[in-house]
C-alpha cells in the first residue's frame, strides 16, 4: 500500500546504539544504559537491510545516524557507504569528540553529507558540566575545525536551558565564524536524565523563540532553526499575519514532524514518533518498517489535541510538542506544558494549500540540484514567496533570491 504524498518520510533517525562517551544531563537515555549499552544492538546487516527498504520506496529520505555516540560504531563508515550508494541522504549527530582529523576523511571518502555537532557553550567549564566530561569542550572543538579544514559540512545543535539561553547571541556568532551551514537550537523535553534537570520557563521559552526569529532574520547566511519547538510557528503568524511564508503548517517540515515526516529506530529495532516518545509502535525485527510507518502513527496524523490546544486557533500552524504533555504524566494530545498562550476562540488558522504555480523549465532544472528530502518544503516556500509578489510564474530567479537569503552574497542563477 503506498501512503498518500503527504505522509511520506523526510527524516528517519537510527540510533545505532545507546553507548556512549559522554554522561550529557539532559540525556533521554539513562546512565546505565548510557555506559553499558542495550543488549541485542541492531547488526550491520539488520541496518543495511532497512536502508535498503527505505531507499526502494522513498529515496528522498535523510538518514540521521545517531546514538548514544555513533561514531563509537566501528561499521560506521560501512553503513554510511551502503545508503550513500543507494541514493540516500547520510548524516550523523555526534558529540564530536571522536571527529579526529583522520575520521572525519574517513566519513567524507565513503560520501557522508554532513555532520550535525552538539555544543552548548563557548565557556569549557560550562560546556563540560553539561556533557558530564572534563576535556569534552576542547575535544568537541577540535572536532568542527577537522570538519572545516576538511570542507566536511557542518551544523552545530544547541541545547537551550535557563543557564546558558544569555549566550545565544555569542553562539550564533561563533556559528557563522566557524563555517556551520545550519545554528538548530533545542528544547529540552524532561526525559529520562533529563527529568532531573529543571527545563527554562515557559516565558522564558516565548522571549527565546522571538529573539530566534529576529535573529534570523539579520542573519541571512546561516539557518537558525528552533527545534522541539512548534510555538515558533504562532509566533511567526503573529508577528506577520499576512505572510504566506507563515501560514505553512509545521507538519511540512520545518515544526514538529513526529509521526507525519520523521520517526526513529531504536538500537534494538523499536520505531517511536520520535526520541522524547518513549512508546513503540513496533519492531523492525518483527515487522516490515513500511507496514509501522504506514498503520501505526494515525493518532499523530490526525490529531484529537485537549485543553488549551484543543481551542487554540494556531492548532493546525503550531500543534504543540506531543511529547511534553506525555513526560509530565499526562495524556499524547494534551496541552502542550510550555506554552503561555491563551486562545482567543477565534477561527481556527488554515494551513497555506498547495498553490500549484506553474514554473519555468529553468526553474524546475534548478529545483534537482536541491538535496530531495528538501525539495518538498523548498517548492512550498518558493509558490508562497511568488505568490506574495503577485506573480503566476515561478523562475530560476525566484530562487536565487531565496538562495542568496538563506546563505547570503548575491542572487547566481
Amino acid at each position: 500500500m503506498e501512503m498518500p504524498k503527504s505522509y511520506n518520510i523526510l527524516l528517519l533517525a537510527i540510533n545505532l546504539t545507546s553507548r556512549c562517551n559522554l554522561a550529557c544531563h539532559h540525556c533521554y537515555l539513562d546512565a546505565g544504559t548510557l555506559q553499558q549499552g542495550s543488549p541485542n544492538e541492531l547488526t550491520t546487516p539488520e541496518v543495511c537491510e532497512l536502508l535498503n527498504d527505505i531507499a526502494q520506496r522513498s529515496p528522498e529520505t535523510m538518514i540521521v545516524l545517531t546514538g548514544g555516540e555513533p561514531l563509537i560504531r566501528n561499521d560506521l563508515e560501512v553503513l554510511i557507504k551502503q545508503g550513500t550508494q543507494l541514493g540516500l541522504a547520510m548524516v550523523v549527530g555526534t558529540n564530536g569528540m571522536l571527529l579526529t582529523d583522520k575520521r572525519v576523511q574517513a566519513l567524507k571518502n565513503v560520501g557522508i553529507l554532513g555532520v550535525g555537532i552538539s555544543l552548548d557553550s563557548l565557556n569549557p567549564a560550562h560546556h563540560d558540566a553539561f556533557r558530564g566530561m572534563q576535556g569534552s569542550w576542547d575535544k568537541t572543538m577540535l572536532g568542527i575545525e577537522n570538519c572545516r579544514r576538511h570542507h566536511l559540512s557542518f551544523q552545530l545543535h544547541f541545547s537551550v536551558t535557563e543557564n546558558n539561553a544569555d549566550e545565544l547571541p555569542a553562539m550564533i556568532d561563533f556559528a557563522r565564524s566557524s563555517g556551520a551551514r545550519v545554528f538548530n537550537v533545542f528544547f529540552l523535553v524532561c526525559t529520562g536524565r533529563g527529568q532531573l534537570m529543571s527545563d527554562i520557563s515557559a516565558t522564558r521559552y516565548e522571549q527565546i523563540l522571538k529573539y530566534l526569529i529576529d535573529a534570523q532574520a539579520q542573519n541571512q547566511d546561516l539557518i537558525i532553526r528552533p527545534r522541539c519547538a512548534p510555538h515558533y510557528k504562532r509566533i511567526a503568524h503573529q508577528q506577520q499575519p499576512e505572510s504566506l511564508l507563515n501560514q505553512i503548517s509545521g507538519m511540512e517540515g520545518d515544526g514538529c514532524i513526529a509521526g507525519t515526516h520523521y520517526c526513529r529506530i531504536t538500537p534494538t529495532g523499536g520505531i517511536t514518533a520520535c526520541p522524547y516518545i518513549p512508546v513503540e509502535m513496533g519492531n523492525i525485527r518483527q515487522r516490515p518498517f513500511w507496514d509501522i510507518w504506514d498503520n501505526e502513527f494515525k493518532e499523530l496524523r490526525t490529531p484529537q489535541l485537549r485543553g488549551d490546544c484543543g481551542d487554540c486557533e494556531y492548532q493546525k500552524l503550531c500543534g504543540g510538542c506531543r511529547a511534553r504533555p506525555l513526560a509530565a504524566g499526562g495524556h499524547l494530545m494534551d496541552a502542550d506544558t510550555l506554552c503561555t498562550y491563551q486562545p482567543e476562540g477565534n477561527a481556527i488558522i488554515q494551513p497555506l494549500q498547495n498553490l500549484n504555480l506553474k514554473w519555468t523549465p529553468e526553474a524546475e532544472q534548478r529545483m534537482t540540484r536541491i538535496p530531495a528530502f528538501l525539495r518538498q518544503m523548498v517548492k512550498k516556500r518558493a509558490e508562497a514567496y511568488v505568490a506574495e509578489l503577485g506573480e503566476p510564474l515561478v523562475t530560476s530567479e525566484h530562487l536565487a533570491v531565496l538562495s542568496a537569503r538563506r546563505f547570503g552574497g548575491k542572487p547566481s542563477v
